[in-house]
């Protein structure tokens, strides 16, 4: 099954060509093999490190393709397994030659499952459970095997299904108690039997979405995972997700503000939008997983597991003003309900924005500069673009005299590219930023050629493990040039790639009837450093490490499977004269010191280490005294760190002269603008980077 590389590809082209004027009719069988081939076109063609389609490669797909459809293993038996494995050498030879009898065997083998589970529910459903022995599930499906046969499939149910009772059991106990003698007792028996329904009717309800998936829904599911075996950034868009990709709520002038993907039968929060009603109220977060969506004037809410990402948007979709109650699972493992209030996303708030604060002794005067993302209106003449931005605050601020800036990334997942090399010029004179490599050619210096220096004093540079793309570059490009203090979280995301879409109807001629295929996201490029190394997987590692609740648990690129690899290429010959930090090994000694005495820093990393082990401990009690047990334990530890950023620790916040009279003339921005005061005033992070910059102004007095 070795992979026939470019004869194959060769061969296709001229295939295409010529059935482009071959009459030709509609056929579904016909159009996932142009498709299929379309797409592996493509990436042999134009992505950075193509993939030998042989059986190594064949063999990922097939394990990969496994977790994707049945991550809980919840459907498929060995027996299932059994059967597919015939093909495991051979999905490279079936892509090559455009058949799927895989992929259709896989679909008939789902679809079995189907009837055969939704019996083993129903019937499981009609007795109560026994909530007293001390048993205990295990919820992460690569830590389980598939069953062994039917038998086994239907003992994995009994405990799926009993641990839903149990969670919905104990809810229903806690509510009746909290409630005492305002509302009739109802016995246990007659809760535990409407637990069992409301299981029986979210499964239904599941069951029926799931036969409702198209076709092209199972095919999107499998081509993905040939583009994810190339690296996590790539992937193939049907036309309709096209359309919904980046899912941004507020974008439709109305919603939450948050970009959502599914993985595997969950809903997972990617990306909170700056600006939006979830991002001011501070609760839902990156890696959330939302389990049930509830509408303000119902009482119960609706379980969207398993639900398909078009009906999650209409549930969280609403009219402005209107609230949503999302109960989310937190990366930590603790579930919690967050009350969004719907509203339209206010553009301005992922622009960039200053401040002026009180140092550490009086008279010292630090810039702020918050910049949430590197954006870029390219579409408009006038269209705003954040190197020009941040320029404008650093004037304001040279004009008030400030002894520092600290520019904070911290959450930027990147953008503008240019933007970013004209950015890190503003504070040396000219010089190399970053490397951007193609397959197969040079690397190709980015440069800033404007000798102009727009701020030459101390800098500090704020970033997290969000911190992403753009952010790296700017931060490594002033870490190599020894220009600022990075600080921040033990490392940034760790995205060193860029990607680009390809319109797969722009790459076939003819074939009208069967189009639209669809598209493709590939990465085309990597990002290195100056001195050489790239920003990909490893992130930038800062100067200074400032602990957060994810200290002790990997996040970002290195999270993610099939990740492209840390390489390295020549460095260019760089260096600047305006400021250089020359103390970096003092700053941290100092810092640590003062985290290491910090009740407040000290809490944070025994919280991280709880994000640890709750994280890891994926085994759940089946009991009803030791489940009730388990959510008190859990609530208890985590109320003891609810309060942990809530205290003032920063007075003399100020907005800048020139800003104060466009803040009070309107109402919205007055009441946006305080809101970031009163966030910016409990900022443990940014007090800690206060007292770093104090330390350099010190140094060179």
């Amino acid at each position: 099954m070795k992979y026939r590389g470019q004869i194959f590809f060769s061969v296709l082209l001229v295939g295409l060509l010529v059935a482009a004027y071959l009459p030709m009719r509609v056929d579904n069988v016909e159009k996932e093999a142009v498709l299929m081939r379309a797409m592996l076109t493509g990436f042999e063609q134009l992505h950075y490190q193509p993939k030998s389609l042989n059986d190594d490669f064949s063999a990922q797909v097939f394990d990969f393709y496994l977790d994707q459809i049945d991550a809980g293993r919840r459907f498929l038996t060995q027996e299932d397994i059994a059967k597919l494995e015939m093909y495991k050498s051979q999905i490279d030879d079936q892509a090559n030659a455009g058949s799927f009898e895989f992929f259709n065997l896989s679909v008939e083998l789902l679809e079995a499952s189907l009837d055969k589970t939704q019996g083993i529910y129903r019937e499981l459903l009609q007795s109560p459970f026994n909530y007293d022995e001390g048993e205990e599930i295990e919820l992460d499906g690569d830590k389980k095997a598939f069953a062994k046969n039917d038998e086994e499939l239907k003992e994995y149910w009994r405990q799926y299904l009993q641990y839903e009772a149990v969670e919905r059991l104990s809810n229903k106990l806690k509510a009746q108690e909290e409630k005492g003698e305002e509302a009739p007792e109802r016995t246990f028996e007659e809760l535990e039997e409407e637990v069992r329904g409301e299981v029986l009717e979210f499964f239904d309800d599941w069951y029926g979405r799931m036969r409702k998936l198209k076709r092209e829904d199972r095919l999107s599911v499998y081509l993905n995972t040939f583009t994810h075996i190339y690296d996590p950034h790539s992937e193939y868009y049907k036309p309709i997700d096209k359309e919904n990709f980046d899912i941004r709520f507020s974008g439709r002038l109305e919603g939450i503000g948050a970009s959502l993907r599914t993985e595997g039968d969950y809903t997972k929060v990617v990306r909170v939008v700056v600006g939006g009603p979830a991002w001011k109220q501070k609760e839902l977060e990156e890696n959330d997983v939302i389990m049930k969506v509830r509408q303000e004037k119902e009482e119960e809410p609706v379980d969207i597991t398993g639900m398909v990402i078009d009906d999650v948007v209409q549930l969280i979709r609403g009219d402005k003003g209107t609230a949503v109650t999302l109960t989310v699972k937190k990366i930590d493992g603790s579930v919690q309900e967050i009350t969004i209030t719907r509203d339209v996303v206010v553009l301005e708030e992922q622009y960039a924005k200053s401040l002026i604060l009180d140092g550490e002794v009086e008279g010292e005067r630090i810039g702020y500069i918050l910049l949430p993302s590197f954006y870029a209106d390219f579409q408009n003449r006038d269209g705003r673009f954040c190197a020009k931005d941040v320029e404008t605050e650093i004037e304001k601020l040279n004009a008030q005299g400030v002894d520092g800036i600290i520019l904070d990334l911290r959450y930027n997942g990147g953008g503008s590219l240019r933007d970013v090399v004209k950015m890190s010029g503003l504070f040396i004179e000219k010089g190399p930023i970053v490397q951007v490599k193609s397959r197969g050619t040079a690397p190709e210096v980015l440069k800033d050629v404007d000798s102009r220096v727009q701020y030459d004093g101390p800098l500090v540079v704020m970033v997290n493990s969000y911190s992403a793309s753009a952010s790296e570059i700017l931060a490594a490009a002033l870490q190599d040039y020894n220009r600022a203090v990075i600080v921040g979280s033990p490392s940034t995301f760790g995205k060193g790639t860029v990607q680009r879409f390809v319109d797969l109807d722009r790459t076939v001629r003819g074939y009208s009837e069967l189009k639209p295929l669809g598209e493709i996201k590939l990465t085309t490029q990597k990002f290195y450093r100056v001195n050489g190394g790239s920003t990909q997987l490893k992130g930038v590692t800062p100067d200074i490490i400032l602990p957060d609740n994810f200290y002790y648990i990997k996040t970002g690129e290195r999270d993610r499977e099939y990740a492209m690899e840390w390489t390295e290429i020549e460095p260019v010959a760089y260096d600047q004269e305006v400021y250089k930090v020359d103390n970096v090994e003092a700053l941290r000694a100092k810092s640590e010191a003062r985290m290491a005495a910090s009740p407040v820093f000290q809490k944070i990393l025994a919280n991280a280490k709880r994000v640890e082990t709750q994280r890891e401990d994926t085994s759940y009690p089946l009991g009803l005294k030791d489940y009730q047990e388990m959510v008190a334990e859990r609530q208890e530890q985590s109320d003891s760190f609810d309060d942990l950023l809530d205290e003032d620790v920063l007075t003399g916040i100020e907005n800048l002269p020139q800003d104060v009279a466009g803040i009070e003339a309107d109402e919205s921005k007055k009441a946006r603008n305080d809101e970031w005061l009163e966030n910016v005033a409990k900022d443990i992070y940014l007090k800690e980077t206060l007292a770093i910059m104090h330390d350099m102004l010190s140094a060179s007095r």
